[in-house]
């Protein structure tokens, strides 16, 4: 744990010393004469600056000798806060569903409820999660189509009628998977010793099968925010979180407070919010996102018509593909620490105590994902433009290096500097936010549970939350900037290593039938695993490089003959 917080510091320390360009741009003044002379590039040394006038783009490639000025604080506010209501809705809609089932009725049939909605919220919400890579596809598709073709351009557009057609199939396909499959796949879920509980997995089976009718809207409502956003139009998509809170909360009040229906009741209220959301935005999305407003949903008028940089079926799944292999990753972490809660001693107290800190963990994580949607967002108008330059320059002389290119430079520096701010965002806001949420468990149980002995169980559990939170900031901004950079094999890499080892040592667990605050643990453990390396692959250069800077001695005392 101190080698990341030294790692963390020493890159706020080097951003702080001056602008992460200049690392770059210091480092290939030296080869600069000869680019120029190789590339024509026209320049003017003026006490040691160099002042670009020109660089030829080869190709049909273009770039700006400068890139566009860096988003302001306030850019990223009128942005994130808004957004944030969006990453805040789904977890909010199953949080709400375990309150209302966790203080209604008697303690016992309360506790075990709730413990039906673990896995049953777990396993839904996993196999929602599963496709949210076609959210990350729009957003950095749609982002990049409009920085590199323009706002209103068919590119742009078919990305939104690909992205939208896609996902109401997928949608409808898992639906009838869920209906007919529920049952097996969550008995082999929460495991024989959980499945043999008294209702236990009639509730859960009953709870994900109401759900799933909502699966083709919700997957069709993801995408069509994920559009806007990559349009950094986050307030938007607020219309549909409005509707849904609403209904959900007076639907739970009502089939689960008043009518007594339990996790049916609270089943139905979270389906019909979903229904509604997505009615809602329909419209503002085709008026805002298609010209024509139509979405291509049913008919799709625009297919023969291909125009520069359009997006079809095949290459958005494409790129969509390997995200999956990231997706598969985080899934397998929370199913696997499931998996292992409910076959540990003590049941049903355990489970419903893992349960709480995996909905409240799932509560905390949009303050700091929005931030990795931010980056997804304002980094590819930095990252495209120089790709598709770079490319264009490589295949007109394979010994080009972007190194030796001011201009290119300037740009990488530009993307650097938006992702160190983000970074350092995202490390305030997990220090806060983590310790706040991080106190319920330990001091106020009976804000979620009113069973006293859930209650003691989750008190434990307190200090992992807040290690496994804190360590989501540097997680999720160096994975947002990861996947604005199109560094998807990386990412697939370090998930499947993940995913290999992780689940073993939660079967230990279970096997040794340890504590569930074990469990947490491991979690807390392959968050550190995953923010060193993401991190270290963007700033870890960055980072030798400034202590390199500082431990340097002065230019006066290496040229002084006495001191040598």
């Amino acid at each position: 744990m101190k080698t990341v917080f030294f790692f963390f510091s020493a890159l706020l320390l080097a951003v702080s010393s001056g602008n992460a360009e200049a690392f770059t741009v210091r480092h290939s003044l030296i080869k600069q004469i000869r680019f120029r002379k190789k590339h024509s590039v026209r320049a003017v040394d003026k006490d040691d600056q160099f002042s670009v006038e020109d660089v030829p783009r080869g190709g049909a490639s273009s770039l700006k000798n400068e890139p566009d000025p860096l988003p302001t604080m306030t850019d990223y506010r009128k942005f994130a806060l808004p957004c944030l209501a969006l990453w805040v809705a789904g977890p909010l809609l199953s949080l709400i569903d375990t309150s209302f089932v966790g203080l209604s009725g008697d303690a016992s049939m309360s506790a075990t409820q709730v413990a039906a909605l673990g896995p049953a919220t777990t396993f839904f919400d996993g196999a929602t999660y599963l496709f949210a890579f076609l959210n990350v596809a729009s957003t950095n598709l749609y982002s990049s189509a409009r920085a590199q073709h323009g706002e209103q351009s068919e590119a742009a557009e078919s990305v939104v009628r690909t992205a939208a057609r896609v996902a109401l199939l997928c949608g409808i396909g898992l639906t009838c998977i869920l209906q007919k499959f529920t049952r097996p796949l969550l008995a082999l879920y929460i495991g024989h010793e959980a499945a043999d509980h008294p209702n236990l997995l009639n509730w859960a089976t009953e709870y994900v099968k109401i759900r799933a009718f909502s699966m083709p809207t919700s997957l069709l409502l993801g995408v069509l925010q994920a559009c806007l956003l990559g349009a950094k139009d986050s307030v938007t998509p607020l219309i549909a979180i409005a509707y849904s809170t609403v209904i959900n909360i007076i639907g739970d009040y009502i089939c689960v407070t008043k009518l007594g229906m339990g996790l049916r009741g609270a089943a139905i209220a979270t389906t019909l919010a979903q229904w509604a959301s997505t009615l809602a935005l329909l419209g503002p999305a085709r008026q805002k996102l298609v010209q024509d407003h139509n979405l291509g949903i049913l008919t799709n008028k625009h297919k023969k018509i291909k125009a520069k940089g359009s997006v079809t079926g095949r290459s958005f799944l494409a790129f969509a593909a390997p995200v999956l292999t990231l997706i598969l990753g985080k899934l397998a972490a929370f199913g696997f620490m499931t998996h292992s809660a409910a076959g540990l001693p003590g049941q049903p107290t355990t489970l419903a105590a893992h349960q709480i800190i995996l909905s409240t963990f799932f509560f905390i994580s949009p303050f700091l994902e929005v931030i990795s949607q931010t980056a997804q967002t304002f980094l590819p108008p930095y990252f495209s433009p120089i790709r598709e330059y770079v490319d264009s320059m490589k295949s007109e002389d394979a010994f080009y290096k972007t190194e030796n290119d001011v201009v290119a430079t300037k740009w990488l520096g530009a993307a650097l500097t938006v992702s160190t701010r983000l970074l350092g965002i995202g490390i305030v806001v997990a220090s806060f936010i983590a310790t706040l949420v991080s106190l319920i468990p330990a001091f106020f149980g009976n804000v979620i549970t009113s069973d006293t002995i859930v209650q003691q169980a989750v008190k434990p559990l307190a200090k992992y939350l807040w290690a496994g939170a804190f360590l989501t900031a540097p997680v999720a901004v160096s994975e947002g900037v990861l996947l604005a950079r199109r560094e998807l094999p990386f990412l697939a890499t370090v998930y499947v290593i993940s995913t290999v080892v992780l689940p073993f040592a939660l079967l230990e667990i279970k096997k040794q039938s340890g504590p569930v605050s074990q469990v947490w643990g491991c979690f807390a453990a392959f968050q550190l695993f995953r923010a060193t390396l993401f991190a270290g692959r963007i700033w870890g250069g960055t980072v030798i490089r400034a202590i390199r800077e500082k431990l340097r001695p002065p230019e006066n005392l290496r040229s002084d003959p006495v001191t040598n």
